[in-house]
Parts: C-alpha cells; structure tokens; sequence
C-alpha cells in the first residue's frame, strides 16, 4: 500500500517535515498492531512517501528541500541591517527564496512574538532578500520561486532593488537610509551598478496577497500595523511609497505606475511590487507554485491514500491554503484524502465538500490547545497509529475518531 504525506506545519509548533515524520512513525505502528492472518496479502508492503508542502510563505523553503533542492546559506543583511546568515534552496538552474528566512519579522534583532515597533516599521528593509537574489545568481540559478509573507518590512521593495545593486538617493545626491519612510526623501534611483544578469532570469512570485501598494487596502495601511506602525506611520508610509512609485517610473517608465495596481503588489510590504515592476514577476498562488515544484501530482501515481493537514483547518483554509491543494490534486488523481490538524472549526458538511474523506483534529485527542501545541509531535503519532491501524478497513476513512 501507498501512502503520500503531504502537509504544511502547523504553525508555532512543528515544521511540515515534522508533521510528516511523526505521521509516517504512527501508521508504521498502527499498520504493524493490525497486521494479521490475510492483512499483509490485503495491505502489502507499507509504502510511505513524505512531501513537505506550504503555500509559498513559511515551510516553502523547507518544501524545497523536502523535494530535491540543496539548502544553500549566504551572509546577508536583516531586516534592520545586521547581518545575518539566511538559507535558499538551488535545484540545478532553479531557486526558491523564503523571504522571511532574511527580511521576516521574526528575525528582527530581540523579537519575541509580539508586536514590533514603531522605529521598526518605519525603518525595517528588505535588503536581505535581494542579496539571497543575488546568491541564488551566483549560484547559477536563472528561475527564481520568491515565497513571500512575515515580513518586516513595508519598503516596497525597494531594499530588494538595493540588494541587487541599485542606488537609492535623495535630492542632493546622498545615498537613503534603509527603510520605508525614507523613501519620502527619494529623489532618483541608479540603476547603473543593477546586475545585469536579471536580464537573463524569469521570477515567480509565489503570494496569496492580492492588495495593491497603494491606499486604504494597499501594503502600509493593511500590514503596517501587525508590524509596528502607528495610524501616523501608516499615513507616512503609504506618501513615501507613492513617492517611491513615482520615483522609480521617471527610471523605468509607466509600467512602475500600473504596477502599483497590480494583485499582490502589496504583499510583503510591497516585496510583491519591486518584483513585478522592476523584475517582471509573475504572480502564482503560493500553493500552486509549491505543489508544481514538489511534483505532488506526477508523485501521487499509483498511491491508495494521502494524508494532508495544517495547524488549523478552518474557513480560511477553504480560501486556496495548503489541504485544499493537496486535496485538489488528489482528487484530480483519483486518491482519497484525509487530513490532520491542530484544531478544525468546519462542519462536516464543509470536509466533505472540501474534498476530505475525514478530518482528525488534535483537540480530538487532547482538549487543551496549549498541550496540543507542545506535544504536537507525541498525538500526531497517535492520530498516524490510528489510521494505520484502519488501513484495511474500508470504512476507516468515514467513521469518526473514536478515542
């Protein structure tokens, strides 16, 4: 019998890959406890595939990884300047970028979880990722996959055009600090020293956000406040970003303005829009980017069960997150599909709409959420035990979980 393991992390407790190990560990148990006279001839040898996925922000590097590509580290600069050691992952001319692992929130010096400040917001860059471009360059890689989201920064990205050699100056010809406010002070960009192998790369930008830089529901005004800005930043903010736009389109033309507009030109403080203005991006679905490059769909050939899941499986999972692509291709290969999850707050009804032949939460197990998050690897090993005890049986995947 073949079994493809397919899940994101489950966010503040165990990584994708994690969440695949213990999984795999409780179905070894569970497939062995059941075996019996005719149960080996029925189920066969017990193939399990693990295939880490994500939807483009956190984990997709470790998706990377998890499908082939080769960790790689680079020296780059943080979200405030200091230096920091980030990791991308290279499969042959191929590259994929987790931005946060260099520009994210969480590896602002002295972070702890909650809510930065206001110097943060205003000064925070997206330096970093544009060196981890230039690595991925210096490696050989001319497609790169940017995986955006948890970032610090809402420079517009234009940390990641100085990152690539660009020049951001002021009226009397000073080089800017980093950051999105000082781009109040813009006054001319210069390309001159740009890498010039861009011209030969194609850039995918692997983002759920379809927020415009701009405005109400642009970059500042809809993520400037988890990360630290002020109602005053955010007005600052969102002025020195337009200036920015208008800056950059007197170097590069009208296609800086429209892309300002563009879906997704907001997404990690406007990372999104200096990748479609300034280095032609298309932008994917996250899922759909990460499922393509892991080959989930050629790799589900010949499985009988796939097993996804996330931390919590709600109605924002139906919007296009990781179990609703994996059961998507499943479905479209013919396999059942079940998921795991921290918690669930679907009704049967939307599980089975979903796609999902059932759905096995943790709180299932253990009622108390903060124990479902620190043992989440110990109840995962029972949720696998549980199901691997049921793998003959044909109804296994439509009865509740009985505990």
């Amino acid at each position: 019998m073949r079994i493809v393991i397919a899940p994101d992390k489950f966010k503040g407790s165990l990584s994708a890959p994690d969440v695949a190990r213990h999984l795999e560990e409780g179905l070894r148990k569970g497939s062995a406890t059941a075996a019996g006279p005719g149960t080996l001839e029925v189920l066969g040898a017990l193939e399990v595939l693990r295939i880490p996925v994500a939807d483009g922000g956190e984990g997709t590097l470790d998706a990377a990884v998890g499908s082939g590509f080769t960790r790689r580290r680079a020296v780059v600069s943080g979200p405030t300047g200091q230096p920091l050691t980030a990791e991308f992952a290279v499969r042959g001319r191929e590259a994929v970028i987790e931005m946060a692992t260099a520009s994210g929130l969480a590896v602002l010096p002295g972070y702890d979880g909650g809510r930065p400040g206001s110097a943060s917001a205003r000064a925070a860059s997206s330096l970093g990722t544009g060196e981890l471009i230039r690595a991925a360059l210096d490696a050989g890689c001319r497609q790169i996959i940017l995986g955006v989201g948890g970032s610090a920064n809402t420079d517009g990205g234009a940390g990641v055009l100085q990152g690539l050699g660009a020049r951001l100056l002021g009226a009397a010809g000073n080089e800017l600090p980093l950051g999105g406010a000082a781009l109040a002070d813009l006054a001319a960009i210069d390309f001159s020293g740009f890498d010039t192998r861009l011209e030969e790369s194609r850039f995918i930008l692997a983002s759920d956000v379809d927020n415009p830089l701009l405005g109400p529901e642009g970059a500042a005004a809809i993520f400037g406040p988890q990360k630290g800005a002020t109602a005053a930043d955010v007005g600052e903010l969102d002025a020195a970003l337009a200036n920015f736009v208008q800056v950059l389109a007197a170097e590069i033309g009208p296609r800086a303005v429209k892309a300002a507009s563009a879906p997704g030109a907001g997404a990690a403080g406007g990372v999104g829009y200096a990748a479609i203005a300034a280095l032609a991006a298309s932008r994917r679905p996250g899922i759909d980017v990460v499922l393509e490059f892991t080959r989930l769909a050629e790799r589900l050939a010949g499985a009988d069960l796939v097993i996804t899941g996330e931390g919590s499986l709600d109605e924002q999972s139906l919007l296009g997150k990781t179990p609703m692509g994996v059961a998507r291709a499943a479905a479209g290969a013919g396999v059942p599909v079940l998921a795991v999850c921290g918690r669930t707050t679907l009704t049967p009804e939307q599980q089975q709409n979903s796609g999902f032949r059932q759905v096995y939460p943790l709180t299932a197990l253990e009622s108390s959420v903060e124990i479902c998050i620190a043992e989440a690897g110990r109840l995962l090993e029972e949720l696998g035990q549980h199901i691997g005890v049921h793998l003959t049986d044909s109804a296994y995947t439509k009865e509740p979980l009985n505990v």
